[in-house]
């Protein structure tokens, strides 16, 4: 079938962070942009709107961009959220799903196809890989969300092919522009969309030495660490002055 309505919602994963296009909104291009761009090819007269935007947890995500995209009376809806939730030194899991399963309802029920998304499996990463268990903890409450509403899942914990860093951009947090392009493969695939978007090809691998594997986790620590910690420690959001890419529903360009 053709969507004529596409609605994105979600974090800096769907607002595109680590896919830098200065000629976007935000700077940005991301995964979301390239499913627009390929169901447009079916769909000339597609509307598309991304409300997502860096930093914003689940609850803000709900308050926030729920309502109207609701609005828009979207057929094609897409959610990720939670990541920024689970990455907080306390969090209720049970209590974080319960509110993510009361807003997927609201979206199932206007019969919109919906897709939401399983967190990454952390566990090849020596910096996430203490919360990997809550990590497996919380997709589990999502599949079961999921399953409860008829959203389709897309499934990151089990997107093998990312335990490769080459598809993350340098602060290791977020993917690149070749994690993004995988990322709208898999989209467009799980949609059962026609496309001639092709997987990314992956440069070849480095094996730096030890010296320069110590100079890079310095800059990193240094450049993107440090800052992500000031901020939780200050109440600080990435977010706070950045608005979201596409607010409107309108013609995918």
């Amino acid at each position: 079938m053709g969507f004529h309505r596409y609605v994105a919602l979600g974090d800096s994963f769907t607002e595109g962070v680590g896919d830098p296009d200065p000629h976007r909104p935000n700077g940005l291009r991301g995964w979301a942009d390239r499913v627009a761009e390929a169901l447009a090819v079916h769909q000339p007269d597609l509307g598309y709107a991304n409300l997502a935007v860096r930093g914003r947890k689940l609850g803000q995500i709900l308050d926030q961009q729920l309502e109207p995209a609701l609005a828009m009376r979207p057929d094609l809806v897409t959610v990720y959220a939670g990541a920024n939730d689970i990455m907080r030194p306390q969090v209720d899991l049970d209590a974080l799903v319960a509110a993510y399963d009361a807003g997927l309802g609201r979206i199932a029920a206007t019969g919109a196809r919906l897709l939401v998304w399983t967190a990454f499996d952390p566990g090849g990463s020596a910096i996430y890989r203490a919360l990997r268990g809550r990590f497996a903890l919380y997709n589990e409450l999502v599949r079961e969300s999921a399953d409860r509403h008829g959203a389709t899942v897309v499934d990151f914990w089990r997107m093998r092919d990312y335990r490769d860093w080459r598809y993350w951009d340098t602060d290791r947090m977020h993917m690149s522009t070749l994690g993004h392009q995988r990322m709208a493969v898999h989209v467009l695939d799980t949609l059962d969309v026609s496309h001639d978007l092709p997987l990314p090809t992956l440069p070849e691998r480095e094996t730096p030495g030890r010296a320069q594997r110590l100079a890079a986790d310095l800059a990193w620590t240094r450049s993107f660490a440090v800052p992500w910690v000031h901020r939780r420690l200050t109440g600080r959001s990435s977010g706070d002055t950045v608005t979201p890419r596409h607010p409107d529903l309108g013609p995918f360009a």
